[in-house]
């Protein structure tokens, strides 16, 4: 630990931060072996709640039922997969997001790719859009990302909901919605047909003929479209897992098509098991439709679960924290999530009606049926969106906790669940230790990994090498 520390940190300070330190984050340091400053990035990316908060906005962490279920060790690789997402928004009342610990982070593919050589099994996912992007780019940054974690990577498309992130790259306004799912559109075929450049063996290394690589085992892709031109080919060899994971998190009727043909895990937002079940069945379909295997493609909710001894405990738990909800924060969220600002409105009055969006349109949606379906007020509303960001909220019991979720996934509402515990790490700490165990006698959640790549762990098959172009041919 010493050796990890900053110099000049008293003895006394030291005790204070190993005494903070969880048991994964020790690990982690213990098995670097590197230099004081390699341990202390460690450290600095591992520890999600007392050495770094304010660098990492918010962990996501997929949790997939499986029916051969690992213990759930106290260690991060028992956590799923680490899903870094969600850039601070500039323009916005600058009194609440200096209240927000989400305004300084790493950017993700430098982070995860750090966490690669210290973790064994974990997933790594990361959000990058494709607004504010080129194809090239994001192909060569996750296939080098999986390369360096031995198949463990994962990307989450994104079109970006906020408007202002144009102004950061030399734009004076946001795309419409259905131009930035077009380019969506296009852009994930070119990085999956990048993903296709090379077959698994056509790297030789041949000193005896000076070969490096078989030409004939190269693809150019050569791609011309409405908003892309890519000659190709991407230079690095296929992953072990064949490809990056795709994970996508639209729900608008646009992002719902974009999801049917490209996805392999898809986080979503409901609150009930009614809209949970529509959307699953209409992906499923979608896909079936498409010629794809809908068992190709994992859906998983996000959920929030507050877990106390008794559903007593957990309602009173979940009050305190809805009631730490500054109004400033509250209510910028909630205009966040609605795209509308709502900062006139009288906080206990009703919602007003919210026009259709050009950012995160099914969000918006989602949240102006429940404001009318309950007749919330402004100030319920955002302490529904700030807790979860208007994703299912639960709380009871670790059993009352396993029952909710097995009532999802085996009513077909679920593949799995985006986990966004309410605090870290006590309440991760709290499901790996009270809800996981039971979830695993019910044979819901694994015991053992099924390999050691993200696919194999998700139950997703390797992605037959050149299909899309020949599919495209």
């Amino acid at each position: 630990l010493a050796r990890a520390l900053p110099t000049g940190l008293s003895s006394a300070d030291a005790d204070q931060v190993q005494a903070a330190m969880p048991a994964a984050v020790q690990s982690a340091v213990d098995r670097s072996g590197g230099t004081r400053q390699a341990r202390l990035m460690v450290l600095e990316a591992l520890d999600l709640q007392a050495l770094a908060p304010h660098l990492v906005q918010r962990v996501n962490i997929p949790l997939v039922p499986t029916r051969n279920a690992a213990p759930a060790e106290r260690d991060i690789e028992s956590r799923g997969m680490v899903v870094l997402a969600a850039l601070p928004r500039p323009g916005e009342n600058l009194a609440a997001t200096a209240r927000m610990s989400n305004f300084a982070h790493f950017e993700p593919i430098t982070l995860l790719s750090a966490l690669a050589p210290l973790t064994g099994h974990i997933g790594l996912v990361a959000t990058a859009t494709t607004t504010y992007n080129e194809p090239f780019h994001i192909a060569r940054k996750f296939a080098s990302l999986d390369l360096l974690s031995g198949g463990r990577a994962g990307w989450n498309l994104v079109t970006s909901s906020s408007p202002a992130e144009a102004f950061n790259f030399s734009r004076d306004a946001h795309l419409q919605h259905g131009n930035r799912y077009r380019r969506a559109q296009e852009f994930a075929e070119i990085v999956l047909g990048l993903w296709d450049s090379w077959d698994e063996d056509a790297f030789l290394f041949d000193k005896a003929s000076g070969r490096f690589f078989d030409p004939d085992r190269l693809r150019i892709l050569r791609h011309r479209g409405e908003h892309f031109s890519v000659q190709g080919p991407l230079s690095l060899p296929r992953s072990p897992q064949g490809a990056p994971v795709l994970v996508q998190a639209g729900s608008s009727e646009d992002g719902r098509a974009l999801a049917a043909e490209t996805a392999e895990v898809i986080f979503t937002a409901h609150i009930t098991l009614a809209s949970a079940q529509a959307f699953y069945r209409d992906i499923k379909d979608r896909a079936a439709r498409l010629g794809r295997d809908p068992d190709g493609i994992k859906v998983m909710p996000g959920v929030s679960p507050v877990i106390g001894a008794s559903e007593t405990e957990a309602r009173e738990r979940f009050q305190r924290l809805q009631e730490l909800i500054h109004p400033e924060v509250g209510l910028t969220l909630l205009s966040r999530m609605t795209g509308v600002d709502l900062s006139g409105h009288d906080l206990d009055g009703p919602m007003p009606p919210l026009p259709e969006v050009e950012g995160g349109r099914s969000r918006s949606a989602m949240l102006s049926a429940l404001a009318q379906e309950q007749a919330l007020t402004i100030r319920q509303m955002y302490q529904h969106v700030a807790g979860a960001r208007g994703h299912w909220q639960i709380f009871g019991t670790p059993s009352q906790i396993a029952d909710q979720l097995e009532e999802w996934f085996v009513q077909e509402g679920a593949d799995g669940f985006n986990l966004m515990p309410p605090s870290f790490p006590d309440d991760l700490d709290r499901f790996v230790e009270l809800v996981v165990p039971e979830l695993q006698r019910r044979g819901l959640y694994r015991r053992s990994y099924a390999g050691r790549t993200l696919r194999e762990n998700l139950g997703l098959a390797v992605p037959p090498n050149g299909w899309r172009a020949r599919k495209r041919d």
